[in-house]
């Protein structure tokens, strides 16, 4: 074969450039490093769930994604452009990467539709009754319009997350952040948002999600990363890391939480 020549299996392998690239991450709060040399690729429509104990750097990952939290050394790149450090271009990135919170998060004095369509006029510059016809179709497509006029104090917890994940599409994210979006919530509210997640992976949003809910990574995850230390351990898909995880820390993790 010449050296000009392409070998077709060389081709298969080139992927389109990830939406998320991490490369070298390092994070540490004090003495504590809680991100130890993160690799990761995300690509466009991935569904990638986080999991591992508590402490093992999963939400600071999550975090370092739209720049919630700064990174000590390493690169972050979001759709081939690395994190701005501050400013406009940084308020830019944040409404083109979607965050769901554990609490909510809702501004408790504006209405249901005004907080989704606040950020649509003021970041965004969408003139006003576009910004509403936006955020009603949202509201209606996570089951809450019935309550656009209602205050979030007057909303279950189930609802105000699914608020909150409306607004967050408002901005029309290139890929969406969950960071234990369901562990505030009581157990019967726990699945309603957890549809409203499936439905957006089933329609190829990119989601980043770090959760305790192992049914919804073996249901809607590409991928399974599993977290200990501040390292990704292994990862794989989720069948194949929930009926044969190859670590000793995922073996042990996964004993603790699915035989208990």
């Amino acid at each position: 074969m010449t050296e000009n020549s392409a070998d077709p299996h060389e081709a298969e392998a080139v992927p389109t450039a990830p939406l998320v690239s991490l490369r070298g991450v390092n994070k540490h709060f004090g003495a504590l490093h809680v991100l130890r040399d993160i690799d990761l690729d995300i690509a466009q429509g991935e569904v990638v769930v986080l999991i591992g104990p508590s402490g093992s750097g999963k939400s600071t990952l999550c975090r370092t994604i739209n720049r919630l939290e700064t990174i000590d050394s390493g690169t972050i790149e979001v759709d081939g452009r690395p994190l701005p450090a501050e400013g406009r271009e940084l308020a830019r990135l944040r409404a083109r990467v979607g965050m769901v919170f554990q609490s909510f998060n809702l501004f408790a004095h504006k209405t249901v539709l005004q907080n989704v369509v606040l950020a649509q006029v003021k970041v965004g510059r969408v003139p006003k009754d576009e910004a509403e016809r936006t955020a009603r179709e949202l509201l209606e497509r996570v089951g809450v319009a019935a309550q656009a006029d209602k205050y979030p104090s007057q909303l279950s917890g189930g609802q105000q997350q699914r608020v909150a994940i409306a607004r967050a599409l408002a901005m029309d994210p290139k890929v969406m952040l969950f960071d234990e979006p369901t562990s505030a919530l009581d157990p019967e509210m726990v699945n309603e948002v957890l549809e409203v997640m499936r439905s957006l992976a089933a329609r190829g949003m990119t989601m980043v999600v770090v959760t305790h809910e192992m049914g919804f990574a073996r249901s809607a995850a590409n991928r399974v990363l599993f977290m200990a230390d501040g390292r990704i351990v292994e990862q794989n898909t989720p069948e194949a890391f929930f009926t044969a995880p190859s670590s000793d820390r995922a073996k042990d993790f996964l004993s603790k939480i699915l035989h208990h």
